[in-house]
């Protein structure tokens, strides 16, 4: 793993990183590549995602969780391809309050996920930055030659459904920065979705082969359907009614005195991390038999059609959206 020469840099490096090196192909962190040989039958599967200070997570937020969240919003990516995560290159840029207790926090938040999501750490870099926190990961997969589920699979016809809730991401962000007025109980479930969502990467496995398409729902809902309908060249109709909320994200929406600017809001907040995903009619049965054999929650919200982009009504009713989800341009 290289690193630049600054004290306590290849400490950094020997003592807490290289417990996590992957035992086979990291090479023990001591040389600036790991070898990874090929898997006869499958497709390398391969995402990058990072998480800055000020923008991803908060300036106080412990460096634990931050190092969670880096690894399941990568591993989400893998989820909706279908993949079975393998490991990890990452790279870490330590701001000036990144002390040894901080990168021992941050590095024990990524042991606890190695072990939950059986990955490891590959290679990478560490360098320190007078600007804020920053991390980023390179998340590496496998899936059988060929079936891979892309966004450009879905097709007239087909029903489309997400895992689990959506608007969790954003009212979550709300509830850590101490901004939501609800019971205590639904603060702290939300703001711990928005620190540690959980990637779907068993429903992903499940539904490979089934699913025409699939996305993961970083930026939001409609504008995450928005890029399976570009792949895909259709069109995809939401009812936005049947958006699925939790129990926290209910208490927050029964005091909204508009319901359909209420559900916008969560339906474009974006850092869910839930699956879409586009399936034949005929294969709904199966397809619902596996989100109850995992014990996941799983909504049917609307369906694609001829036409390009995402049309969303409310109780029968067309809805103009405005902005569909997050993005850094704004």
């Amino acid at each position: 793993m290289a690193a630049v020469e600054v004290a306590g840099e290849f400490e950094t490096i020997r003592t807490l990183l290289r417990p996590l090196a992957h035992p086979d192909h990291a090479l023990g962190l001591m040389d600036d590549v790991a070898v990874l040989p090929s898997r006869p039958g499958y497709d390398l599967i391969l995402t990058k995602d990072a998480v800055v200070e000020g923008v991803h997570f908060l300036a106080d937020d412990p460096l634990d969780t931050v190092a969670q969240k880096l690894l399941r919003v990568n591993l989400s990516d893998l989820a909706a391809k279908g993949a079975e995560p393998f490991g990890y290159l990452l790279a870490c840029h330590w701001s000036a309050r990144c002390g040894w207790s901080e990168r021992e926090s941050f590095v024990a938040g990524l042991a606890r996920d190695q072990e939950t999501f059986g990955i490891h750490l590959l290679g990478g870099d560490t360098v320190r930055t007078p600007g804020p926190a920053s991390f980023s990961a390179t998340m590496l997969g496998w899936v059988p030659k060929g079936e891979t589920t892309l966004r450009r699979g879905a097709r007239p016809g087909d029903a489309v459904y997400v895992t689990g809730t959506i608007g969790d991401g954003r009212l979550g962000l709300q509830a850590a920065q101490g901004h939501l007025s609800l019971e205590p109980e639904r603060v702290e479930a939300l703001a711990e979705q928005y620190r540690r969502p959980a990637p779907r990467l068993a429903f992903g496995q499940a539904v490979r082969g089934i699913a025409t398409a699939g996305v993961d729902i970083s930026d939001g809902l409609i504008a995450d359907l928005g890029h399976v309908a570009a792949a895909s060249g259709v069109g995809i109709a939401l009812q936005l009614e049947s958006t699925p909320l939790s129990a926290a994200a209910h208490a927050w929406f029964d005091r909204r005195t508009d319901p359909l600017a209420a559900l916008k809001d969560l339906a474009t907040g974006g850092d869910d991390y839930e699956v879409a995903i586009t399936l034949n009619p005929l294969e709904e049965a199966a397809v619902k038999r596996e989100a109850e054999r995992l014990h996941l929650r799983l909504t049917r919200i609307g369906q694609v059609t001829a036409g390009s982009g995402v049309s969303v009504t409310y109780l029968g009713q067309p809805v103009a959206v405005g902005r569909a989800g997050w993005t850094h341009d704004r």
